[in-house]
């Protein structure tokens, strides 16, 4: 079965980071639009999808879903727009330390 991670930006602004196992992103979106679709993006519809990125298996799509939530917004926005060498750079740590 396959699945889906995507990026949903809020009412207000805010970015919401999900899965969704099936072949249809549509059907979960609709469900988001509906106030059906999780706590957090009830409270802020309308929502409007940003970035989808389709995987084979679902293990992959919630593994890539943790990771993003955890990035900064500027990471996110990164990636929403296809920057990636931007998507790059806003990786780096601060301070230009590398990681041990």
């Amino acid at each position: 079965m396959t699945a889906w991670v995507y990026i949903l930006r809020c009412a207000d602004d805010s970015y919401y980071v999900g899965s969704h196992r099936g072949e249809d992103l549509g059907v979960r979106i609709g469900e988001h639009q509906a106030g059906k679709g999780g706590a957090y993006t009830s409270k802020r519809l309308p929502v409007t999808l940003v970035y989808s990125e389709w995987f084979t298996l679902i293990t992959d799509a919630i593994s890539v879903e943790r990771q993003i939530k955890g990035w900064s917004r500027a990471k996110k926005e990164a990636l929403i727009a296809g920057d990636f060498e931007r998507l790059q750079f806003k990786a780096k740590r601060r301070g230009g330390k590398p990681r041990r």
